[in-house]
């Protein structure tokens, strides 16, 4: 089941992940709902309350009372103990640039949005947890890369170098000049982060290990591909870098929010031409029904080598997929688990593993 949100974007709820075509712009706008949503779903103005038809009503879940707010640069909703707002705008222009880089000590993206976030509170406890891009770029390894960072090399970088030091070799190497190290991939395990409430100096939540037998502890996929009415869906972008044209490094944030649930997915894509693809994800579930409330928290990371990924092309010369993320981690999800999550493509990735954690509110 499927519903267009603008004229190049469409979201699919067949699987888990939203299926969606967007290219980033300058000026992204936060996503919108149609006016007129699943089963002839009616929205009266932001800021009043949600009205359905007798259709929804009368499906497989109620509609719980929520409201929506909307102003030119994000949206917010309303539902139960819950306030969530998504913001999005345009890339950040040179000051904002400059400040930022001088905080990481490194270069940024070449596209870095450092005004968008995500952030979600449960007025009941006090909780609240966000996604922004200066915390995901500061999870970018700043320094010399040692074992288990993953650091990568171009396709050709080996070659371009025995070209010049092997023994046979009489060609100069080049004039070089010191550069700070960092990942030059932006390569980004974040997971999002409390924010600590004014009596606190840092996070209070516990996440403890999910007990993988039991299945109130684990992101029950049949509810998420239940074809239940989206109340409120946003994507918001972090950052994308085309890494000096060699390949693809971005990380996007996607959220809904419907009858029974919250569901967030946080996406880190790199594509490296030649060498490899490596997808990091961070999938956050909450079920209004849990009492006390309990978050789900997923983090999962996989990689292959680039030849791998490119075998699974649907058409041998058509390269489009290989720059879609939804298609790069169906393909390295579906891989053996010693292929994608135990030798990858040989870097040494420490986040090549799966991870449920479970922070109960209260």
């Amino acid at each position: 089941m499927e519903f267009a949100e603008s004229s190049n974007q469409v979201v699919s709820r067949k699987g888990v992940d939203f299926e969606f075509r967007r290219s980033f712009s300058s000026s992204p706008t936060t996503t919108r709902l149609p006016t007129t949503l699943l089963n002839n779903t009616k929205l009266r103005v932001p800021g009043s309350q949600v009205a359905y038809s007798d259709a929804v009503m009368s499906a497989a879940v109620a509609v719980p009372l929520h409201k929506l707010l909307e102003s030119p640069n994000s949206r917010s909703i309303e539902i139960f103990d819950w306030f969530i707002t998504a913001s999005t705008n345009p890339i950040s222009n040179a000051p904002e640039c400059d400040a930022l880089q001088a905080t990481l000590g490194f270069p940024l993206p070449e596209m870095t949005f450092g005004r968008n976030v995500l952030t979600l509170e449960h007025r009941a406890s006090g909780w609240k947890y966000t996604f922004t891009t200066d915390a995901a770029l500061k999870a970018v390894k700043n320094g010399e890369l040692v074992e288990g960072d993953g650091g990568v090399k171009v396709g050709y970088a080996d070659q371009w170098l025995q070209s010049r030091t092997g023994p046979s070799s009489n060609l100069p190497m080049p004039v070089t000049v010191p550069t700070k190290s960092f990942d030059w991939t932006y390569t980004t395990a974040y997971t999002g982060h409390e924010l600590p409430d004014e009596s606190s100096q840092g996070p209070t939540t516990v996440w403890t290990p999910a007990n993988p037998d039991n299945p109130a502890q684990c992101i029950p996929m049949a509810e998420l591909t239940r074809p239940d009415p989206i109340l409120f869906y946003a994507e918001i972008p972090l950052f994308e870098d085309e890494l000096h044209d060699n390949g693809s490094s971005n990380l996007l944030v996607r959220i809904r929010v419907m009858p029974t649930c919250i569901f967030i997915l946080a996406r880190f894509t790199l594509r490296v031409d030649n060498v490899l693809f490596r997808t990091h994800d961070t999938r956050i579930y909450h079920s209004f029904a849990s009492q006390p409330p309990v978050i789900i928290r997923e983090t999962s990371g996989w990689e292959a080598p680039y030849d791998r990924v490119k075998r699974q092309l649907p058409k041998r010369d058509d390269l489009t997929p290989l720059t879609d993320p939804t298609f790069i981690a169906k393909v390295l999800t579906g891989l053996p688990s010693h292929v994608s999550q135990q030798e990858g493509a040989k870097t040494g990735w420490r986040e090549l593993k799966r991870k449920v954690e479970l922070a109960v509110l209260d």
